[in-house]
């Protein structure tokens, strides 16, 4: 393929604005970053992919999601977790066929791209029609054309509906199957994800932990959530959740906790201390009244954060650099302390921390990374006041930035947004998909 040099008024470097900087691309990948008159000199025979107004960014990376709970959003709000878990989810995700998760995946991918997300991790156990309803999500990243970690839910709770239920045996197959299948596919990684000391046991989290030392991956898993989780490990184990997990021999490296609210100092330090990692998802754990995650502590620790929007009904919105801002605000009121977590470190857990959570080379403009990023109205009004210097740029990105100011988002090298209009997929496909979809749910 032809290198395209991407031309936008600046580019975000280093968390810092460089005018008249450019991008060159080659096969979805990042070949150099320089000013346009070098970039040019250096490809002379290079395609021209003009960005006037626009300033080039890192694309945001929304490292927990759950693709097909965007199907559920607004049905059942204002609940109690449980009540909430019951009313949604129980309720209706049994119903489900493939054309629906397809549908569900596809509207949640669709509109995270307009929000300036260029990779999604899909934490999915809705196994109804086994292996075809993890594959209907990809086939909906595909046509969307965001970047897609399928984290394949591994849950053996009785509890849970029997579209999330499998054993220890066939939840290794297909995880293992689904991760040999795509490990050269570009676009789309599987990693294993046992669901929650909750809803998987012991073996099955163990088993997981084993799928992601043979192949190298990261392994998700939900952690403290709720309170009930905590009180229930503690009955069973007499142990507190990192402590129990610890026990078992899967807290190091490659371990990735999703929520990790209510976990004590002690936890967070071995957390840190073994190289494991947190996805947050404020805005969730706030409509949910789950708590406040410690984040100042994860930060002391050296445990690497990335963000994450959570279903579409636990939210109700999906934008990762809203997730930004709901980071910093949400723990300077809970600590009292401006300081604690600034827009530049609300930044890079929105971009660098979900590439380090996902093991990708995504989440900064840097020679040899994907070519994942989204171009900003500089003129937006939500974007003002700038200066010629762009000081306030970063800053503004992170607190008060709308949709509005989303011009472009490109992933893989391919323009996926244009004018803040989806350009892979028309928008009415989408709504006929979920319409479709809710014709058949509310039967």
């Amino acid at each position: 393929m032809a290198v395209v040099i991407f031309k936008p008024d600046a580019c975000l470097l280093d968390q810092a604005l460089h005018y008249g900087y450019g991008a060159a691309v080659e096969n979805g990948e990042i070949i150099a970053v320089n000013t346009i008159a070098v970039l040019e000199k250096t490809y002379p025979d290079a395609v021209s992919e003009p960005w006037k107004g626009l300033v080039l960014v890192p694309g945001a990376v929304n490292a927990h999601n759950h693709s097909f709970q965007s199907l559920l959003r607004g049905i059942a709000v204002d609940r109690p977790f449980l009540e909430w878990r019951d009313q949604s989810l129980y309720r209706f995700s049994p119903k489900m066929r493939v054309q629906d998760i397809y549908a569900g995946a596809l509207f949640a991918f669709t509109e995270m791209l307009k929000r300036g997300v260029t990779t999604v991790c899909d934490f999915f156990y809705l196994h109804n029609q086994g292996i075809e309803s993890d594959e209907a999500v990809i086939q909906a990243a595909a046509d969307a054309g965001i970047r897609l970690v399928l984290a394949r839910t591994m849950y053996d709770w009785k509890g849970a509906p029997a579209g999330y239920v499998e054993d220890v045996r066939t939840a290794v197959y297909h995880t293992e199957m689904l991760m040999k299948k795509y490990s050269d596919a570009g676009m789309v990684k599987v990693l294993p994800a046992p669901h929650s000391l909750h809803a998987a046991s012991t073996e099955m989290i163990v088993a997981g932990y084993k799928l992601a030392r043979k192949y190298g991956t990261p392994y998700h898993i939900h952690v403290a959530e709720e309170l009930f989780e905590v009180q229930e490990v503690q009955k069973e184990h007499g142990m507190r959740p990192l402590e129990y997990l610890d026990s078992m021999g899967v807290v190091d490296a490659s371990m990735v906790i999703i929520h990790g609210v209510w976990l004590e100092d002690s936890e967070i330090k071995t957390l840190g201390e073994k190289g494991g990692q947190l996805v947050y998802c404020p805005s969730s754990n706030m409509f949910l009244a789950d708590g406040v995650t410690d984040i100042p502590a994860f930060m002391k620790y050296g445990a690497s954060i990335a963000l994450g929007s959570d279903g579409g009904c636990s939210n109700n919105r999906i934008s990762i650099f809203e997730e930004m801002r709901m980071v910093s605000i949400l723990q300077k009121v809970h600590r009292l302390d401006a300081l604690c977590v600034n827009y530049q470190d609300a930044f890079c857990m929105g971009t660098s921390g979900g590439a380090k959570a996902l093991d990708l080379k995504i989440g900064q403009l840097k020679e040899g990374y994907k070519a994942d990023f989204t171009g900003i109205i500089l003129r937006d009004l939500s974007m003002q006041p700038i200066s010629q210097k762009g000081k306030q740029f970063l800053p503004n990105l992170v607190y008060s930035m709308e949709p509005t100011a989303i011009g472009k988002v490109v992933v893989n090298g391919r323009t996926t947004v244009s004018d803040g209009k989806l350009a892979t997929v028309a928008e009415e496909t989408v709504l006929h998909h979920v319409w479709r979809t809710m014709d058949h749910l509310e039967k």
